[in-house]
């Protein structure tokens, strides 16, 4: 009987899958590599740069295929290194930081915060897809943050201004008291140069704003730029201006798709009810998470609207008659302008004017 021929050479095992952990911060990230079975290989420090980021995925690979990393702060910390393994056709997953009952039983150290992202990718209790930190939304995100600071410190300043008019010559007080916010400014801009410190102060604390107020300005005209570049649509929407607009882009993220559904928006929202259900009694709590411009968003919207239309104002009334409080009447028209906005955020064809400089008329 013939015999059967053996291969010459044996076949290579399968590789095995293996899943990434990393707790990041501003100068280093700690990362952990899991078996698909839950077993511990390794963790190691990496420097938070470019270099240290290759490093990390060709470390993380040396264990086996890696298809899967949890990353801690994926907005902040680990923002690039997020961007870096997404090119790299690994799936991000965002993970929250972990649970202080578990930090109180286990401890507190980087390796240990690493793993439990890892686990917490291949349980499934981290399954949310990050922002893409590439794009128009993050655009408006850093136009936004400038413009917040912009504005209070302008009103920091004006606070201050006012503060140092009252210690002034009463005469120079007396003239400038009765003038507006406006010609107050414009007035204390325009003073002589002197020896007084006070005058000088007002005098400096008023170019201030006026510089900051231009600030403000260029910030808010680049910001509505962006947002009817990318989504005019949004604008059309009853009670939405371009703030309030750009608020719900930046929380949206670049890759809106993300969110299954309009519940799930309603919830990155923060306007969609808790259940807190025990026994007999059946209740809902407010939900206090969630991202909050894009909950003070909404709030705007709303009240912009039971000002201005009437078909808002006629359900105020019918809820009124049912015995719910405004409060409560404002909640729940802010879950059903969560849901009229997510219609709204579908990904558009990309514009011509997405070719153009923000400076481009």
């Amino acid at each position: 009987m013939p015999q059967p021929t053996l291969p010459t050479q044996p076949e290579d095992p399968p590789t095995e899958d293996v899943v990434l952990g990393v707790d990041t911060h501003k100068d280093v990230h700690v990362a952990a590599v899991i078996t698909v079975l839950g077993g511990m290989l390794a963790h190691q420090e990496f420097p938070a740069t470019a270099a240290g980021y290759r490093q990390l995925l060709a470390w993380a690979c040396s264990f086996g295929a890696l298809r899967r990393a949890g990353v801690e702060c994926t907005g902040s910390y680990g923002a690039a290194l997020a961007r870096y393994l997404k090119r790299e056709d690994v799936q991000v997953v965002e993970v929250n930081q972990p649970d202080r009952a578990i930090r109180r039983k286990r401890g507190k150290t980087d390796a240990v915060d690493a793993e439990a992202a890892a686990r917490a990718v291949l349980s499934g209790r981290a399954d949310v897809i990050p922002k893409t930190g590439e794009g128009p939304a993050a655009d408006m995100r850093v136009l936004r943050l400038a413009k917040e600071s912009a504005v209070k410190a302008r009103t920091q300043a004006k606070n201050q201004l006012k503060a140092v008019l009252l210690g002034v010559d009463p005469e120079l007080r007396e003239a400038l008291s009765s003038l507006s916010n406006t010609a107050l400014i414009a007035t204390c801009a325009d003073l002589p140069d002197g020896d007084d410190a006070a005058v000088f102060t007002l005098r400096l604390l008023a170019r201030r704003i006026q510089q900051l107020t231009a600030e403000v300005k260029e910030l808010a005209r680049r910001t509505t730029k962006a947002v009817r570049c990318w989504h005019p649509q949004l604008l059309d929407v009853i009670g939405v201006g371009p703030d309030s607009a750009a608020a719900l882009l930046i929380a949206a993220g670049d890759n809106p798709e993300r969110l299954a559904s309009e519940a799930s928006f309603a919830a990155l929202c923060g306007v969609s009810p808790v259940e807190q259900s025990s026994g007999k009694t059946q209740r809902r709590r407010l939900n206090r998470g969630g991202n909050r411009q894009a909950n003070a968003a909404l709030y705007r919207i709303v009240i912009t609207r039971l000002r201005r239309d009437a078909r808002t104002r006629l359900y105020l009334e019918r809820r009124t008659k049912q015995g719910m409080s405004k409060r409560e009447i404002i909640r729940c028209l802010k879950r059903y302008v969560a849901r009229e906005i997510y219609g709204q955020l579908q990904p558009p064809s990309p514009p011509l004017c997405r070719l153009l400089p923000l400076d481009a008329t």
